[in-house]
């Protein structure tokens, strides 16, 4: 019989472990609303006066991490630069040209083929005036572009207004006299000249109000509201159709929590965690021989023990990070030499040239911790050993993927791994404990556990690669081209399946003897290695082709870009859009009685080129949107002035609607309640949506599936 005290001690450890859980929920749950809409980089504007004649508007940008503004120095062609327009100047006069300063990266961009430049963390651009009255009053804004991995926002503008008093330099005041008088002596002269043009001009033409005229002030006045119901948010429309859960984020953080899982029964199988399993469950029953139902709660606390501590690891990596979490490595080429290096150490260690270990002192630290404590503490601190003690097992693979996770772009996609990672791995510790006769058939530690690890040595040193890819195109250093890398995936799968066949072995692979105690040389192949080993020549085979301009889908997203191949047979053409406006697109659908597919992007988007290289190029995809759709283009960054300056009602506050890009941006929020690119949505002529929204994803059938209105 338990005693009040021992039954208060329970409860409190299940509440404690309920609260710790709930904790972890709402912490997961505040990170994802706060990813909804993409807000990355928020800038503020000060005034400094540098002397009594100059000033300096000094615009500073908080930049979230794996997002990156782009510099000043943009040739045409490429990503959105950072500019400023002057809307007003009276009495200051710019003193040279908008600079940025701070910690400027320059990398060769293979999309747009051009050096350029960008800023991560904080975005500073500095823009000097000089004071040519006493009184003066500027105003305008700044034009900026920001991108990620996966996806770009609209050129977004920062206003500014600053007035104020200052001396003019004595040859500022001599040169404004002198203009004034020349203005004036040249008032006269004009004066009949201007009177005799403006004549000329009534004679010419009188004003005319033609079909043509009253569409365009339509489309540049009225269309930049919501009056017309091709404007009419369907934000609500598109969630109707399962937008959480469709091909955004959701379905990443499923692939996600799946990669994770697979990761643990990973590192379940490694030499550093299987041993264990039989050891601590026996523990665990044997400490409770008259209450087995203990033994079995006990063993139950201590697999959700581990799932705690590895969502913590997850929350810490996404807290630290920011909101992004680790997305800026897929962009940052110092951080993918890190990495790159860093898998090269793991995939020696798996090898077997070295044992990667924590200092012991801190398992037994922790272990004795765990044998002086009780309850539901001593049961958490086993579990902490656990995680320290198999370190040169699952560390590798833990790093690997929270690499992985962090560079998906999505803010809780290193806790949701870790999730998976961590149910995987706490599993087997339950059930082991709910049937402790399954123990008797499990697989006894062996050969086979080394061979695992080995494995994923091979698999550690492909991903290496493929870090290493991203630094070569970033610094343009073109060591390892489309081919080059090709070769070596090649080889490192010819040598996986050599190793899995027998002719290859390694330090830490155990020798086989026969009855006579002489180390048997022509070992027999077992069938579980036998197949594992066709499957790994088979893919080195499969890249072959590559070598000639073969696609090789099945590893477009590790392999760097086609146009970085030397050599290709491979001819592709993009899909041309019909139309690059929005209304006259859909009045032409609603004409011909075809459906939209309406299609956000950018002239420096780069992740918008990667779609359309990767998947617009597909013959199955080009058929469905030439024969299914009318294709309308919509690019946010399109620098056409409107006919004049637009002020629209938008969260409470005013924006300023200056250009086609700037109303085609407008039009995506308010209508969609997105602001990223690239951004595809499919539309019925009216305007209502058909299906989900879809944003960066490079795999080809799951845009077909959307494309057929699939589920």
């Amino acid at each position: 019989m338990r005693t009040n005290n021992q039954l208060r001690i329970t409860l409190g450890a299940h509440n404690a472990m309920k609260k710790i859980l709930f904790s972890l929920l709402m912490i997961c749950c505040t990170l994802s609303a706060a990813a909804q809409l993409a807000s990355p980089v928020k800038f503020t504007v000060k005034e400094n006066k540098v002397s009594d004649s100059e000033i300096e508007v000094v615009f500073t940008g908080k930049i979230d991490a794996g997002w990156h503004v782009y510099g000043t120095d943009i040739k045409d062609g490429g990503p959105t630069k950072a500019e400023l327009t002057i809307e007003k100047a009276k009495g200051v006069k710019p003193k040279g040209s908008l600079k940025a300063k701070g910690n400027i990266h320059k990398a060769m961009d293979d999309m747009f083929g051009m050096e350029v430049s960008y800023m991560e963390g904080t975005a500073t651009f500095v823009q000097s005036f000089t004071i040519t009255e006493e009184q003066y009053e500027v105003s305008g804004y700044l034009t900026y572009g920001a991108c990620n991995d996966e996806n770009c926002i609209p050129p977004s503008d920062v206003d500014f207004e600053f007035k104020g008093t200052g001396k003019p330099e004595p040859a500022q005041v001599a040169s404004n006299n002198t203009a004034e008088a020349d203005k004036k002596g040249n008032e006269k002269v004009d004066e009949a000249a201007a009177i005799e043009t403006a004549a000329e001009e009534m004679k010419q033409t009188e004003p005319e109000t033609t079909a043509d005229s009253l569409a365009a002030q339509t489309d540049s006045v009225a269309t930049t509201t919501s009056d017309t119901g091709l404007w009419t948010p369907v934000i609500d429309e598109l969630k109707a159709f399962g937008e959480d859960n469709a091909y955004t984020s959701e379905k990443g953080l499923l692939a996600i929590f799946l990669l994770g899982l697979v990761g643990g029964f990973i590192a379940l199988l490694t030499p550093c965690v299987w041993p264990i399993i039989p050891m601590t469950v026996s523990f665990f029953l044997k400490r409770s021989k008259d209450d087995k139902k203990k033994g079995v709660r006990d063993a139950m606390l201590y697999g959700l023990s581990i799932v705690v501590i590895y969502v913590f690891l997850g929350l810490v990596v996404t807290l630290c990070f920011g909101a992004s979490a680790l997305n800026s490595l897929s962009t940052n080429a110092i951080f993918n030499i890190f990495f790159c290096l860093m898998l090269l150490v793991f995939a020696a260690s798996f090898l077997g040239g070295f044992e990667l270990t924590l200092p012991s002192s801190w398992g037994n630290a922790v272990d004795n911790k765990a044998n002086k404590t009780s309850g539901i503490l001593s049961i958490f601190l086993m579990a902490f050993t656990l995680s320290l003690v198999s370190f040169s097992c699952t560390g590798p693979i833990i790093g690997f993927l929270l690499v992985e996770m962090g560079t998906s772009g999505n803010i809780i996609a290193p806790t949701v791994g870790m999730l998976g990672f961590a149910i995987a791995l706490a599993l087997p510790f339950t059930l082991f404990a709910l049937f402790p006769t399954w123990l008797k058939s499990a697989p006894k530690s062996g050969n086979w556990m080394n061979c695992i690890k080995v494995c994923l040595g091979f698999l550690e040193l492909a991903f290496a690669l493929k870090f290493l890819s991203v630094a070569d195109l970033a610094y343009g250093w073109h060591l390892l081209d489309r081919e080059v890398f090709l070769s070596l995936w090649i080889v490192i799968f010819a040598l996986l399946g050599a190793y899995l066949i027998g002719w290859i072995r390694f330090p830490h692979d155990e020798d086989e003897y026969d009855e006579m105690g002489e180390v048997v040389v022509n070992h027999r192949t077992g069938i579980t290695r036998f197949f594992l080993a066709l499957c790994s020549f088979a893919f080195a085979l499969y890249m072959v082709p590559g070598l000639w301009g073969a696609p090789c889908k099945a590893v477009s997203a590790f392999a760097p870009p086609m146009n970085t191949q030397d050599f290709n047979l491979q001819k592709e053409e993009v899909v041309e859009a019909q139309f690059t406006d929005y209304e006259a697109g859909m009045a032409y659908a609603k004409q011909v009685g075809k459906p939209v597919m309406l299609d956000f992007t950018g002239f420096g988007c780069v992740n918008c080129r990667k779609m359309e290289a990767a998947v617009w190029t597909d013959p199955t995809v080009q058929q469905l949107i030439r024969e299914n759709y009318v294709l309308i283009s919509l690019f946010v960054d399109d620098k056409t002035s409107l006919p004049e300056v637009q002020e629209v009602p938008e969260n409470g506050s005013t924006t300023k609607l200056r250009t086609v890009g700037d109303k085609w941006s407008f039009l995506q929020r308010i209508k969609f309640g997105a602001n990223a690119q690239p951004f595809y949505v499919l539309l019925d002529a009216e305007g209502h949506p058909l299906n989900t929204s879809y944003s960066f994803n490079e795999d080809i059938q799951e845009f077909i599936k959307w494309l057929e209105l699939k589920k």
